[in-house]
This record gives C-alpha cells, sequence and structure tokens, in this order.
C-alpha cells in the first residue's frame, strides 16, 4: 500500500468512526486539552483540504494556510460548532478534494511550502493527523498499524531530549533513540508511539519517561 493509500484508508476509516455521531458528541471535549470532537474534526477538515491546496499547486510554492497560524486557528474556532452532518459533509468534501489533487500529482518530488518539503511529506502528514486525531476524537479504543508506529516514531524521534538514550520496548518491535543515558520505557506498541505524539497511553508503560521536547 503506498503511503497515499494509507492517508487515503485512514480517512475512510475515520468516516465510519463519525458515520453515527451525534451533535452532543461533537459539543462534548476531546482528548486534546481545550477541544472538543468539533475542534478536532474542523482541524481534519481544515487541514485535509490545506494539504490538497499543495497538491493543486504542483510546481508552485504556496502557504499551506494564508494568513499563517492565526489564519488556522481562527477557522477552526469557527467550523468548530457545525453540527455532526456538517462535519462529515466539510471532511468528506475535504478528502474527495485531496483525493482528485493526488491523482493530477505528476512529481512527488515537487518542492512545497509545508514544512520547506515535498509533496510526499504532505501524504505523510495527512495519515499523521488523521490516524493521531481519530485517536483524540476519543470515540473508542483505537489500535495503530505497525507500519504507522514506525513512521510516527521516526518522525517524532526529534522530541527524544539532548542526554537521553531512549529505548521504547514493546513485544513486536523496539526502538533505539539519542545518545546518553539509559531510559527503557516498555508498553504496547500503540501505547509507545501515544506517549511520544504526546498522547495519553490507554495501557500501562513501564519505566521513568523523560520530559519530551516540542513536536518537529
Amino acid at each position: 500500500m503506498t503511503i497515499q493509500e494509507r492517508a487515503l484508508d485512514g480517512h475512510r476509516r475515520l468516516a465510519a468512526v463519525i458515520e453515527d455521531l451525534t451533535d452532543e458528541q461533537v459539543s462534548q471535549p476531546s482528548a486534546l486539552p481545550g477541544w472538543t470532537r468539533g475542534h478536532v474534526l474542523a482541524h481534519l477538515a481544515n487541514g485535509t483540504a490545506a494539504l490538497a491546496g499543495q497538491a493543486e499547486h504542483e510546481g508552485t510554492k504556496v502557504e499551506v494556510y494564508p494568513g499563517g497560524r492565526p489564519a488556522r486557528d481562527a477557522a477552526i474556532e469557527a467550523a468548530a460548532g457545525r453540527s455532526a452532518a456538517e462535519h462529515r459533509a466539510a471532511i468528506a468534501a475535504a478528502v474527495a478534494r485531496l483525493a482528485e489533487a493526488w491523482g493530477n500529482v505528476r512529481d512527488w518530488d515537487a518542492p512545497v511550502f509545508y514544512r520547506d518539503g515535498t509533496l510526499t511529506g504532505t501524504a505523510y502528514a495527512v495519515w499523521r493527523e488523521v490516524e493521531i486525531h481519530l485517536r483524540d476524537l476519543d470515540l473508542g479504543p483505537v489500535t495503530w498499524s505497525p507500519e504507522f508506529c514506525e513512521h510516527a516514531v521516526d518522525f517524532l524521534s526529534a522530541r527524544v531530549p539532548e542526554g537521553v538514550r531512549l529505548t521504547l520496548r514493546a513485544p513486536e518491535r523496539q526502538w533505539t533513540i539519542g545518545e546518553g543515558e539509559d531510559v527503557t520505557l516498555t508498553g504496547s506498541l500503540t501505547d509507545l508511539t501515544a506517549w511520544l505524539a504526546g498522547r495519553e497511553p490507554a495501557g500501562p508503560i513501564t519505566g521513568e519517561a523523560p520530559e519530551l521536547k516540542p513536536w518537529p
């Protein structure tokens, strides 16, 4: 499965999870401090549309969010109070736009404004966003695939503080990141990845967890 297929598959699973979401559930808190589920859904719709725009302008670097972070945050606030049906429709429209834009891409190595990277990097970003925020919706257990955990740990390894040699030990996989004092954390694959992403693990993690650096 390509990274683009993985990202779109994540959105298919999101659509199934929110298919019967009610307006009351939308207004309830998510797992992210200060955000309702509506904020998370608005962020997913807006972010997916924004990254579709990077592909639509292949060969030309354009801002992901015209107006920068303040405009992004204002758009999330403005859309957070939508009804469940409106959120579903907004996300579906954004995903359709994304799929069409990706279908027209000629060069996935084309440079983009997003993270000063490439169009391939935006596909990985869509994958990260939908997988992590699906968990943030707090609508039931979410188990990430080994492939997603592999990518997420690689992407988030920059959060490990200097002076720490961190080993993440799951039954089916082990990572060692950094140099310095040995620290080992043991848990499930999803829980270790969730911790590195700054999310509350669903199950136990043993070991003395270091304080993580900001998102890369």
